[in-house]
Parts: C-alpha cells; sequence; structure tokens
C-alpha cells in the first residue's frame, strides 16, 4: 500500500493478486535507507504476516546501503521464511519478531567482534594475530574502570593517530602504530600556537594535558562490544516507522522533562519538592541513557571489527553530537532556565506541541518514513530550541574516527583553577614559556574568562573527555545589561586586584589590565537589536572530529535560544582564518568590520 509498508496483510495481497492474476513478487523496502542519510535500520523482518509465503512467487529485501547493517535484517528474514514453512505449528515455532531478533543478536555479537578490516578483508594470518591478541586482553577488561585502553593495535589493520589531520601513508607496522602516534601527538603539542593570546577571538586551548594525552590509544580496534551495547545500538536504529525501547524512552523523557523544566526554572515559584525531586530523577535517566550513547561510539569506534566500525560510523557519531547537545541542555535547565509568564510564542510551548503531536496526526494520513528526516538524531535535534537550524547537526562525519569519550556540561565554579591554568599554559607556550614576565598567575584567565564566568556563568559550558576539561565556550545573554555590570563591578575589581607599580617590571600585566577595559568595548545599537547576544570562544579546543566543538558551541546556542535570545554574534580577528571558516559553516554572516569601528575585529552573527 505504500512505497515502504508498515504491514503487509493478507487481504491487501488478495486484492493485489486479483489484478495480476498470478502470485506477486514483493520487493519489499522495509530496510531501506537510501532516502534519509541520518537513518539505519538494523531492527528485525516486521509487519509481515508469515502465512504470506504461500501467497507470494517470492520476496526481495531492499536492504540498508551500508553491507554491516544487514545482519539483523537478513538473519531475522530467514527466521520468517523457516516459520511458515516447518510443519509444527505451536507458540515456540511461530514467528515472533522480539524471539527472531535475540536469535539475530546472539548470532551477531560473534560477528561484531572478528577482527575484520574494512571491507571485510582479512588473512588468515592477520585472523589468527588477532584473535591471539584479542584473547590476551580479555581477562583485563574486569578489572579495569574503563572500557577503552591503550592496548596494541590489531596486526596490519589501518589505524590513525587520534589526533591526526591526515592518514599515514601506508598502514603503520604492528607494535610502532601506537609509537607514531604518540611521538606525532607530542610534536604538535609543543608546536607554538599562531594565535596571540591578547586577541579578542581567543585561541584554542591544549596545553598543560601535553604529558597526559600521550597515553591515548589509536583507534585501531581493541575492544568488544556487550550485548546490551549492541541491544542500545539497534534499539536506537530500528525501523522505519517504530523506534525500539532506547529510542523511545529517550524521546518520552526529554519531551516530558522540556515540557516540565519550569519546575525548576531560575526564577519560578515554589515547586512542590516532591515534583522537583520527579523532575531531577528522569533528567538523572536520561542523563544516564545520553551517556551510554557516547559510551557506546567509543566502543564501536574501539570495537575489532573495522568493517563495522566504518559502515555504522556515520550513523553513531551522528547520535553521539547530538545526545551530547541535548544531555547539555537538560544538565543546563536546572536551575538556569527562565520561567516565562508568556502562555504565547515561546519555544516550549512550541515544541511542547511538536512532542505531542505525531506526523500521521498533522498529516492526516499514514506517512512514508522520509517525510520526517534524521530518525532519533532528527526528532532529538527537533526537541531542542535550536532544532530547525540544520547547519548545527547536520554535517559530514571526519575521516579519522575517534575514540575519545567527550561530555559537555555546563559550568560550575569549581572548574574556574582548571580553566586559568588552560588559558595561562597556551600563553605561556605562545610567549616561548616565558614564565617570570608574568607579575600574577590569574591575568591572562582574568582578562580571556574572568567577565563571563563572574557575571555571566549560566551561559558557559565545560568540554572534557577522560582526562579532564579540555575547553570551554563562554556566553552573554544580554550585552548591554552585562556591559553595564561589567563596568560597575568587574573592571574597578580588576584595577584593586592589579593596582599600578612604581617600577615597569610588570608592564605585561598592566598591559593586560588596560586590554581587559578595551575589551567591554561598545557595539551598535543596529547591531544590538538583532543581535542582543555575544559568544566567547576563547578556550574552544582544536579537535581532529571538529563536530566536538561544533557541539559545544550549539549547546550554548541552545541556552541561549531558550532564554529568550534572537540572535548572536561572535568577534573573532581577521587573520583567524580557520575561526572565520568554522563560525560561517555555522551560519554566521560577517556583520561588521574594523574599518567601520576602533575596533579591527570581524563581527560576525547569525540569528537563532
Amino acid at each position: 500500500s505504500k512505497v515502504i509498508s508498515r504491514q503487509l496483510s493478507l487481504d491487501c495481497l488478495a486484492e493485489l493478486e486479483s489484478v495480476l492474476q498470478r502470485p506477486p513478487l514483493i520487493w519489499d523496502n522495509l530496510h531501506a535507507n537510501d532516502y534519509d542519510t541520518r537513518r539505519l535500520f538494523l531492527g528485525p523482518f516486521k509487519g509481515r504476516d508469515p502465512q504470506l509465503r504461500s501467497h507470494l512467487r517470492g520476496l526481495l529485501l531492499n536492504p540498508n546501503c551500508e553491507f554491516e547493517a544487514n545482519y539483523i535484517p537478513l538473519h531475522t528474514l530467514a527466521s520468517w521464511y523457516r516459520a511458515e514453512k516447518d510443519d509444527i505449528k505451536d507458540e515456540e515455532h511461530e514467528y515472533c519478531p522480539e524471539r527472531a531478533l535475540t536469535a539475530a543478536l546472539h548470532d551477531w555479537m560473534e560477528e561484531l567482534n572478528q577482527p575484520l578490516q574494512a571491507g571485510r578483508q582479512s588473512t588468515r594470518a592477520d585472523h589468527r594475530a588477532s584473535v591471539s591478541s584479542s584473547r590476551s586482553k580479555t581477562p583485563d577488561r574486569s578489572g579495569c574502570p574503563s572500557t577503552f585502553r591503550a592496548t596494541h593495535a590489531v596486526a596490519k589493520l589501518p589505524v590513525f593517530p587520534l589526533n591526526s589531520s591526515s592518514p599515514p601513508s601506508s598502514p603503520p607496522p604492528t607494535g610502532k602504530a601506537e609509537r607514531e602516534g604518540r611521538e606525532a601527538e607530542k610534536k604538535r603539542s609543543h608546536q607554538p600556537s599562531q594565535q596571540v593570546p591578547g586577541s579578542r577571538s581567543g585561541a584554542p586551548v591544549g596545553g598543560g594535558r601535553v604529558q597526559r594525552a600521550q597515553g591515548r590509544g589509536l583507534c585501531g580496534g581493541k575492544g568488544l562490544l556487550s550485548e546490551a551495547q549492541v541491544r542500545l545500538l539497534v534499539g536506537l536504529h530500528y525501523l522505519p516507522h517504530e523506534h525500539g525501547p532506547s529510542a523511545q524512552k529517550l524521546l518520552q523523557d526529554l519531551t516530558w522533562l522540556k515540557s516540565n523544566c519550569h519546575l525548576v526554572g531560575a526564577n519560578s515559584k515554589k515547586a512542590q519538592p516532591q515534583k522537583v525531586d520527579e523532575w531531577r530523577g528522569r533528567a538523572s535517566s536520561f542523563l544516564s541513557l545520553c551517556e551510554d550513547i557516547a559510551q557506546l561510539h567509543c566502543s564501536v569506534v574501539g570495537g575489532a571489527n573495522r568493517a563495522v566500525l566504518y559502515d555504522l560510523y556515520p550513523y553513531v557519531w551522528d547520535l553521539r553530537n547530538t545526545a551530547l547537545v541535548a544531555k547539555a541542555f537538560i544538565c543546563w535547565l536546572d536551575g538556569r532556565v527562565l520561567s516565562d509568564s508568556s502562555s504565547l510564542a515561546t519555544w516550549r510551548n512550541c515544541f511542547h506541541w511538536c512532542g505531542k503531536t505525531t506526523g500521521a496526526d498533522l498529516l492526516g494520513v499514514d506517512p512514508e518514513p522520509w517525510v520526517f528526516k534524521g530518525g532519533v538524531s532528527g526528532e532529538v535535534q527537533m526537541l531542542l530550541p535550536i532544532g530547525s537550524s540544520s547547519e548545527l547537526f547536520t554535517h559530514p562525519p571526519p575521516l579519522f574516527p575517534t575514540s575519545r569519550l567527550y561530555n559537555i556540561r555546563p559550568y560550575h565554579s569549581k572548574d574556574k583553577v582548571e580553566l586559568y591554568r588552560m588559558v595561562r599554559q597556551l600563553h605561556l607556550r605562545t610567549q616561548g614559556g616565558q614564565e617570570s614576565t608574568m607579575a600574577h598567575p590569574d591575568v591572562i584567565g582574568d582578562r580571556c574568562l574572568g567577565p563571563c564566568l563572574a557575571l555571566s556563568p549560566e551561559y558557559s559550558f565545560i568540554l572534557e573527555d577522560e582526562l579532564g576539561i579540555c575547553g570551554c565556550v563562554l556566553g552573554i545573554v544580554d550585552v548591554r545589561s552585562f556591559a553595564k555590570r561589567c563596568q560597575a563591578s568587574w573592571i574597578p575589581a580588576m584595577r584593586d586586584k592589579y593596582p599600578p607599580k612604581g617600577n615597569s617590571s610588570h608592564s605585561n600585566t598592566q598591559n593586560l589590565v588596560q586590554l581587559m577595559e578595551e575589551d567591554q568595548g561598545e557595539y551598535p545599537d543596529s547591531l544590538l537589536y538583532h543581535f542582543p547576544s555575544q559568544l566567547r570562544l576563547d578556550a574552544l579546543p582544536e579537535l581532529v572530529d571538529v563536530s566536538v566543538s561544533r557541539t559545544l558551541l550549539t549547546a550554548l546556542l541552545t541556552a541561549l535560544k531558550a532564554n529568550g535570545s534572537q540572535g548572536v554574534f561572535c568577534e573573532v580577528q581577521p587573520t583567524d582564518h580557520q575561526r572565520l571558516e568554522f563560525l560561517t559553516k555555522l551560519g554566521f554572516l560577517e556583520i561588521l568590520r574594523g574599518e567601520a569601528r576602533s575596533r579591527e575585529g570581524v563581527v560576525l552573527g547569525r540569528l537563532l
């Protein structure tokens, strides 16, 4: 009845057969995914009565485009075929999609953990070496708190350093791969940055983590996917007309938490404690599921089967990034979202309506799956305040998968010391390590991060990995109000903290204090009318997977939009081509240039 039919019934088949005057041959598009680049279908063969078999000439299954994604569809299709063929007629032998899925998962587990290269190319010697390595590493997993360890790569697999911008010209020999990756990372970590720390656009931060970062492994295939993780993977990428249990829970919790965020709003009236506890309990469950999605991404990247990795990675990566934004947003809602007294034209009411209405209800018919793009990732995206801004969510995945486990969360006051240390390390690297020129250890942090962390901490987001904090992005929801508070409290506090000296031995400190005042420059009313909010990217890191930086920025834009901002701008140095390109790809457009203002930076803005 449809290009992608939810059900195939005997009645529908009888009508078709009466027209054709013969048993039909069915081309079944149930698992075809070529109409949506963000969807994958790992669920069982479902919605087709096993009794259809005796009325058909044959049945062809149009599969996922990715070869490795079709194990469960084909395995369960075989179970469906056998169920009608078997002479024994009882409940145990009848086709049940759930039982067929469990059987397929059990068999797929062995396949998933086979050490295969992309394209399933594996010599017998490679296989023996890989299995031997896998067996020797397996016992260590029970005693290690982390799923990922810096183990050796599977023999002769094409592996790339986590922080590499390009692949090696040929696959590195076993044993040398990890060593080469660490040496390359060490060289990159000690290269001085070309960004002047005094510039307002700031520079990527990473110094000080060099020695800790050297212990990280390669994306070379070393772990085993657990059955629980594979079930999560299938549940998140189930069928065209149906989500699996994990995806249903993810969407239901996000919809409920968003609709009831007034219970934990920053300026909400006294809510009933049990209601607040219920919100926070469901938030905890939602955050835990988002963490499982992030861990699944790492496990797929770190798995032994590289063929599975390269087929499934774009989908797992996409959902990981969307879940990171949603997780950061739910964390941010608690105590930070402003309770809007208006009942009209707020993002919460709009998406409350969207979240409770299905596509079939909106159109009045049972739609084709391609009407609503993106699968679970797309539905989570549309539940966020900036969900309609596709350029923030849809980008091609990085060429070289990285197994680092990232987290994005709101800033806490305890993070200040680490953030200050990061920007200080960057300044020292760019100055050749001349620490003696710095009179006070906080002066760089006070200039780059201090005003926002002190006066607008609720719009600061932290990026962290397994080793701790590795970057942040700062926001100001109302630049006019912020500038007044800065002049009234922050600048006087800085003058007291860094009083002028009688000698010139600490001229660097005084120059930076003067720059702090200049940083709070005035912006024209014509700009602030359309773009009342501001981004500051002083600690936005440089990563192989640029999507993590983009996701960090998206989390901030989500918070700004939720509290009423209609537009945001960012000032970047005209020589910082990398940062300009980064923002342009996220929908920012040039608004002002230095020649039109007293400052030399380029102002880019985007509406929310």
